[in-house]
Order: C-alpha cells, then sequence, then structure tokens
C-alpha cells in the first residue's frame, strides 16, 4: 500500500473518463436525440476541493455530448477532451499542453477502451465496478461505482497521500471567535 500512496503523492493531474466513471454507464436518450446523464454531485466537489488543492482535473471521453460539455464548466474543467473512441492521442495533446511527466499522471477508467492511457500513466485507477481485465491493470481502485462516489474517493485518496485532505476538510467547519 505504501508504493500507492507514493504514486498519489506525486500527482498534479488527474484524467478522468465520464462514461462509467463519472456517471453510472447508463445513457438517457429523448426521442429527439437529446442526450442525458447523472452526475453525482459529491464527485463533483470532490474534484473542486482537488483543483483547489493544486492538482488539475481533465478529461478525456469516447463521446461528445453538451452535457458533458456543461459539467465541466460548472466544475471549472478546462482541460475536456471529447469524442476519442482511441484516447491516446487526446493524451498525448494533453501530456504537451500540461508539460508534466507521466508519475505525475492519473488516470480514472473503468473499460478496456481506458486501457491505453491506463498503462501509460504514474497512477492507473479504476472504479469497484470497472471491467475485471482494467482492475487487473489498475494500482488502486476505488471503493465505490462509477457515478456512485468513485470519483470522491479517487480525489479524496490523492488529498489524503498529499497531505492536504484533513486541512481542506476543516475549512469548512465554522467555528466561533
Amino acid at each position: 500500500m505504501q508504493d500507492i500512496i507514493e504514486k498519489a503523492k506525486n500527482i498534479k493531474l488527474v484524467i478522468f473518463d465520464v462514461d462509467g466513471v463519472m456517471t453510472d454507464s447508463s445513457l438517457f436518450m429523448g426521442d429527439d436525440g437529446q442526450e442525458y446523464k447523472a452526475f453525482n454531485s459529491k464527485d463533483g466537489h470532490g474534484m473542486r476541493m482537488l483543483q483547489e488543492c493544486g492538482v488539475k482535473a481533465a478529461i478525456i471521453t469516447g463521446r461528445k455530448s453538451n452535457v458533458v460539455a456543461h459539467r465541466m464548466k460548472d466544475l471549472g474543467i478546462e482541460l475536456v477532451y471529447q469524442g476519442y473512441r482511441d484516447k491516446t492521442p487526446a493524451f498525448e495533446d494533453l501530456m504537451k499542453e500540461v508539460g508534466l511527466s507521466i508519475d505525475q499522471i492519473a488516470y480514472v477508467g473503468d473499460d478496456v477502451v481506458d486501457l491505453p492511457v491506463m498503462s501509460r500513466v504514474g497512477f492507473a485507477i479504476a472504479v469497484q465496478d470497472a471491467h475485471p481485465f482494467v482492475k487487473q491493470h489498475a494500482h488502486w481502485i476505488a471503493p465505490r461505482n462509477g457515478g456512485y462516489g468513485a470519483v470522491r474517493d479517487v480525489c479524496e485518496f490523492i488529498l489524503e497521500a498529499q497531505g492536504t485532505l484533513a486541512d481542506k476538510l476543516k475549512s469548512y467547519l465554522y467555528i466561533a471567535k
């Protein structure tokens, strides 16, 4: 476990997949083709805390969705790559943009299409309900399923490893003077 904590200490960027990581993999489609997704608000707040503590967040997803664009804008995430069934080109572009080493990057995935990027980063993370083959190739597996708090688990694990979680949580307390 200590080697996993050491990996998490180095992280400066966490890349998240969307469907199956930030959502429970369900795709809701209206008759008009409009797509709807359900995001966990606690996951979103975990991403905000991560960024407030100096760790960047990014998205690489195979689907293209206005819903994702709106949610990422709401969370202040600017590094958004949509419509990449092969996520490797997006990862390579992102690497150039952020100028970080592989050891400073984590990726959170759930399915086999995530493996080409997961196998290249310093800290590969799978959600609890990820495909078994993906879980075999992850450094760490979040205790909860995608869409049900796994993203929050990831954010808090990294912040804990970096020694910033306790102070961040304490900042929410009102202490009368």
